[in-house]
């Protein structure tokens, strides 16, 4: 049975850990996620990015979850990831997530406080989590999100502000991070996080843990990051899983193709459990 994503939160900052949270738009990506969890004796957030309704429709990214999650002894939440659309937000919603992602960081400062207390006002009605971002997250190599050029850290002052005003279950903060892959050396500036953790006492969201390196996600964890969001890497693993198996079988079965994706998923996706679980 799924869980609100902001329990799994609140029960890792009391223990000094965070959630992974891992995209998935694909049987491949959603039962190697679930088993990864169940392997490791970890919850998991299952996050459908708004990108991927090319994939799946909402009701098919929920219905393919709760199916793979069906006789495994999991903790586990459906969320709704980066969406700056407020009819699929208010339709994921309707279809049952637990949580869902509106992403106003693009916007001036009043227009994302007004479109984020309209979403948490449509979730208080079914008793969804939301989570919002402050700040902007950077483009890196071989992302599938959409978030450009421009970093903006996220201001801890105006994090209060914008947590006060709107009501928000969790916080998407930027600190250096980036979504996809680094194409330099991350720097990460815990100090801001710091400063944000104690201006702010909602659960605070890390986005782009691919390629941030165990040592740096462990730190932020440290300081008060609840949940960090993985996508790249895993997809990485995916494809290269299949590569693999298709250089040495050119005629491989789709079917072999499937357990393939899925193993390698499920390998990339526990590493992350794990780190997030501070285990060495």
């Amino acid at each position: 049975m799924p869980h609100l994503m902001s329990q799994l939160l609140r029960a890792a900052r009391s223990e000094g850990t965070a959630v992974a949270a891992v995209n998935f738009y694909s049987l491949e990506s959603a039962r190697g996620a679930l088993l990864a969890a169940s392997s490791v004796g970890r919850p998991v957030i299952l996050a459908f990015g708004a990108r991927y309704l090319k994939n799946l429709s909402l009701t098919q990214a929920a219905a393919l979850a709760r199916c793979c999650a069906e006789g495994l002894d999991v903790k586990w939440a459906l969320h709704l990831d980066h969406c700056a659309d407020l009819d699929v937000v208010r339709a994921a919603i309707d279809a049952g997530f637990d949580s869902v992602m509106y992403d106003g960081s693009t916007l001036p400062f009043e227009d994302n406080v007004r479109n984020t207390a309209q979403v948490v006002s449509w979730a208080a009605e079914r008793g969804t989590d939301v989570e919002a971002e402050l700040g902007a997250v950077k483009t890196g190599a071989h992302s599938a999100e959409d978030s450009g050029s421009v970093e903006l850290y996220t201001d801890p002052a105006q994090a209060a502000e914008f947590v006060r005003r709107t009501g928000i279950d969790a916080l998407a903060v930027s600190i250096g991070t980036v979504h996809g892959l680094y194409k330099g050396t991350p720097h990460i500036r815990l100090d801001i996080l710091e400063a944000i953790r104690a201006a702010v006492d909602t659960p605070l969201v890390l986005h782009g843990a691919s390629g941030t390196g165990r040592s740096l996600l462990q730190d932020t964890i440290r300081r008060g990051i609840c949940k960090i969001n993985v996508n790249t890497e895993l997809s990485m693993a995916g494809t290269a899983a299949a590569k693999t198996l298709l250089d040495r079988e050119p005629s491989a079965h789709l079917s072999s193709l499937s357990l393939a994706i899925t193993d390698a998923f499920r390998d990339a996706a526990a590493n992350y459990l794990n780190l997030a679980a501070m285990k060495p």
